[in-house]
């Protein structure tokens, strides 16, 4: 293991770097790592902004060859259709080998129970993703969450230790002094790595206009029916109907995160381009989570006990 260098072919202090260069080399140095370290690890690719930032990252870390790793997605069965397409649409142009684990089939074993079947499945794809970690040996998971997104991932280090229940004490984390990055584990131990922890939501975007990568249409302004509940617009569909004393809406929107429809809400937005997101993120006052996030908005769903249970 080594401190993490410069930019390739980039000295030091030079004019030429911006921001953007030395998080994207940073991210390329953890993806190394886990390469190297890591005997089986898997990257997180749900067709989300983040997962595919996480992708150009790892073809400037891997290619010309293919990566040394596959991508994983935990799907709930409730995601929006037009991301699901973009994923597999875009795991194929890559040419890398996608797995795909569904919250149905831990339905079916019985490992998954839900109260009703509109109940919100995103807290329920920790038991599939520990099932798949068990399955497939993983012993390294490679996701997007970013330190800025929740207070709970803000406690996160870059390389987070899960123990042999899957689990994360944020009180029992290794330390990363000079960004050194420590991969050891006992049998049934994993990790989660989070290249672009240090990013923020407007270097993400600022990054995808500069890559020019392909999104999902939802991250871009569009008309939809929504309703108004608990200072959210809540999307009008099969899985999230309207309330019998509510008004359905159609509204300029745009999603600034996407997941399980249940608990992805937009927000009101006419941006329609990169440029105008940008200009929109960098004068946002709430998260993104904190603004679209039906499950964050209570302390008895909270992130840190989600996570603590095997979670993202």
């Amino acid at each position: 293991m080594s401190a993490q260098p410069a930019p390739v072919g980039v000295e030091a202090g030079s004019a030429r770097l911006d921001h953007l260069d030395w998080l994207e080399s940073e991210a390329i140095f953890i993806l190394r790592e886990v390469a190297a370290q890591c005997a089986k690890p898997a990257l997180l690719f749900s067709g989300g902004k983040d997962s595919c930032v996480l992708l150009r990252l790892a073809e400037k870390a891997f290619r010309p060859q293919r990566f040394g790793f596959p991508l994983l997605h935990i799907d709930t069965g409730h995601n929006f259709p037009e991301v699901i397409a973009f994923r597999d649409a875009r795991a194929a142009e890559l040419g890398e080998r996608l797995l795909v684990r569904t919250v149905d089939d831990s339905i079916r074993r019985g490992t998954v129970r839900l109260r009703d079947a509109l109940d919100s499945r995103n807290a329920a794809q920790s038991v599939t993703l520990l099932e798949a970690i068990d399955e497939l040996k993983f012993d390294a998971l490679i996701g997007g969450a970013r330190r800025d997104e929740e207070k709970a991932r803000a406690k996160e280090r870059v390389f987070s230790f899960r123990d042999s229940f899957g689990q994360w004490d944020p009180k029992q984390q290794r330390p990363e002094c000079w960004d050194l990055y420590n991969a050891h584990l006992h049998p049934g131990e994993h990790l989660r790595v989070f290249p672009i922890s240090n990013w923020t939501e407007l270097d993400v975007w600022q990054y995808i206009e500069r890559e020019r990568l392909a999104l999902p249409s939802l991250y871009f302004a569009h008309d939809r029916e929504v309703v108004r509940r608990n200072g959210l617009l809540v999307p009008v569909t099969p899985l999230t109907p309207p309330k019998a004393d509510e008004t359905i809406e159609t509204v300029s929107v745009r999603f600034r995160t996407v997941g399980d429809i249940s608990c992805t809400c937009p927000v009101e937005s006419t941006a329609s381009t990169l440029a105008s997101i940008i200009v929109e993120t960098a004068g946002a006052d709430v998260t993104e989570r904190g603004a679209t996030r039906m499950d964050d908005q209570t302390s008895e769903a909270s992130m840190e006990r989600r996570k603590r249970e095997g979670y993202f």
